[in-house]
C-alpha cells in the first residue's frame, strides 16, 4: 500500500517478523535423543519457507522430519565434541552470531514500542486519498478464432440473436480456441493492464450487454468480446484500509526511528573504509 524508499528498512522489518515468528514459538519436544530434545522451534526452523505446517502432515511424513533432525543433533553434537569448538574461527563465529542474535531480539523489542495512534492513520488516509484509488475494471467473455473471416461470421451471426448472452456463451463454447472456451468464453474481472492493449482498448469502448462490431485483432488470434460489467475506479472506504494501513504506517515508524538510532551510533563510531 505505501511504498518505502529505503530497502534497507524493509529488510529490517522482514528481519522482526521472523525474529518474533522464531522466539514466540512454543517449545513443544517432539522427541529425545541422549537426552537431547527435538523441539517445536526445531521443526519449524526446518520447515520455513516451505508453506508446510508440520501437524497437518502424514505420520510417515513427520517421523521422516524427525528423524531428519535427530540425525542432525547426533552430527551438530559429534562436531560440537571434536577440535571444531576449540578452534579459534570457531570461537570468532560463535561471537558473531551471538551478536547477530542479540540484534535480532534488539529489533523485536525495539519494534514493540513503536506506537501509531488512530488520529495519525486517519490523517494520513485524508491527506493521500489518492493511494487507494481502485483503477477501472472491466467484467467480459469472449470468442477466440484464429482467422477473421472466422470473427466476423460470428459476429454476423451475433447481431440478429434474441438472447445474445446466450448465444454468445453457446458460441464460444463451440467456436472459441481459446482456454476460457469451454466456460462460456467469461474472463471475469480485470484492469486493462491484465490484458493485451488492443483486447483492453476494444472492451472499454463497450457498452455493458454490448459486443465488439469489428473482429479485435492480437497475436493470439480475433476476438469477439462480450462486456458483461463495468466498475469505475473509486477511493477506497477508510475503514477497509485503516488497520492495514496502520501497520505500514507502524513499519515506516519504526524503520525511521531505527535508521535514526543506527546514524547517532555511527555519529559516535570510528570507522574505517578499506
Amino acid at each position: 500500500m505505501l511504498k518505502n524508499s529505503k530497502k534497507v528498512l524493509l529488510s529490517l522489518v522482514a528481519v522482526i517478523a521472523m525474529t518474533s515468528s522464531a522466539l514466540a514459538e512454543t517449545d513443544k519436544v517432539y522427541a529425545t535423543v541422549n537426552g537431547m530434545d527435538v523441539t517445536q522451534k526445531d521443526v519449524a526452523a526446518l520447515l520455513r519457507g516451505q508453506n508446510v505446517e508440520f501437524e497437518s502432515l502424514q505420520k510417515e511424513q513427520q517421523r521422516q522430519i524427525l528423524d531428519n533432525l535427530i540425525e542432525q543433533k547426533l552430527l551438530a553434537d559429534m562436531a560440537y565434541k571434536s577440535k571444531i569448538s576449540k578452534s579459534t574461527e570457531y570461537k570468532e563465529e560463535l561471537e558473531r552470531l551471538k551478536k547477530s542474535l542479540a540484534f535480532q531480539m534488539w529489533l523485536r523489542d525495539f519494534s514493540q514500542n513503536v506506537k501509531i495512534d488512530d488520529k495519525e492513520v486517519k490523517k494520513f488516509y485524508d491527506e493521500n486519498k489518492a493511494k487507494f484509488k481502485t483503477p477501472d475494471q472491466l467484467k467480459a467473455s469472449h470468442i477466440l478464432v484464429k482467422t477473421e473471416q472466422e470473427a466476423k461470421d460470428i459476429i454476423k451471426k451475433l447481431s440478429s440473436a434474441k438472447k445474445l448472452k446466450d448465444e454468445f456463451t453457446a458460441l464460444a463454447k463451440e467456436k472459441s480456441v481459446g482456454p476460457s472456451g469451454s466456460n462460456g468464453g467469461e474472463l471475469g474481472w480485470f484492469t486493462k493492464e491484465k490484458m493485451v492493449p488492443e483486447f483492453s482498448t476494444a472492451a472499454q469502448k463497450l457498452a455493458v450487454g454490448a459486443i465488439t462490431k469489428t473482429p479485435v485483432k492480437t497475436n493470439y488470434g480475433y476476438h469477439i468480446i462480450y462486456l458483461d460489467d463495468k466498475k469505475a475506479s473509486a477511493v477506497l472506504e477508510y475503514a477497509k484500509v485503516k488497520d492495514r494501513l496502520k501497520q505500514d504506517l507502524i513499519q515506516q515508524k519504526f524503520a525511521k526511528d531505527a535508521k535514526e538510532e543506527a546514524v547517532k551510533l555511527k555519529k559516535k563510531a570510528k570507522i574505517e573504509y578499506k
